[in-house]
């Protein structure tokens, strides 16, 4: 598992790197300090004079590694069945991102990172409703009760994830930290999701719908 653990620490270093963001908000970040991207060109790239498709792309970019860079295939899917929902498209495409098993374990800070969430439910240490769990993108419903095993109980991942103040709980995820509970509240809007750096949702859909 330590040796799954470090691979996935390598690719969200890869995408804070090539995003040039603090996706998560970690302190340790390197883009703490600097706010350009790595290389000799970094601190003299012209972000500003971007194009409308540049900007929508990085938009996209960032809301699919914030969720732990979900393929495109799916990601493209989340649009679809957005933009086939009564609302906002962009509120509906947050909400179905915000639905996704990872996500909602990493909301309830079981894991430190929507990666280590994913690795979590993958070795079967995630349970829906009392039954095992195996796929990140399963879809969670107002109501689902998320708890974890009791192997996973006695992991210092877990255990320190809970304890840490470098993020606090989402109020649409109700957290019983003492018995490693969780209870997907509701489905939320975007201004309800908290995102460490700004998402442009809104940028995403007009990619899509180009």
């Amino acid at each position: 598992m330590a040796r799954m653990g470090a691979k996935r620490s390598t690719r969200k270093l890869k995408i804070g790197r090539v995003l040039g963001l603090n996706l998560w908000g970690q302190a340790k970040s390197p883009f703490n300090k600097r706010k350009y991207k790595p290389g000799q060109h970094g601190p003299t790239s012209r972000g500003g004079n971007q194009s409308d498709y540049a900007k929508q792309m990085k938009a996209k970019q960032t809301l699919k590694g914030y969720y732990g860079n979900v393929g495109e295939k799916k990601f493209r899917a989340y649009y679809l069945e957005a933009s086939n929902m009564k609302g906002d498209t962009p509120q509906n495409m947050i909400g179905l991102l915000e639905r996704r098993l990872d996500a909602v374990v990493y909301r309830a800070k079981f894991a430190p990172t929507v990666f280590s969430s994913r690795q979590l439910i993958s070795h079967g240490h995630i349970y829906v409703n009392d039954k095992r769990v195996k796929i990140a993108s399963y879809r969670v419903n107002p109501g689902d009760v998320i708890t974890v095993s009791e192997k996973a109980k006695q992991m210092p991942l877990v255990v320190l994830s809970l304890e840490s103040p470098e993020r606090d709980f989402a109020d649409y995820v109700k957290v019983d930290s003492a018995n490693f509970v969780a209870t997907y509240v509701r489905i939320p809007a975007f201004e309800d999701v908290p995102y460490q750096v700004q998402m442009s949702p809104e940028l995403v859909i007009e990619f899509y719908s180009r």
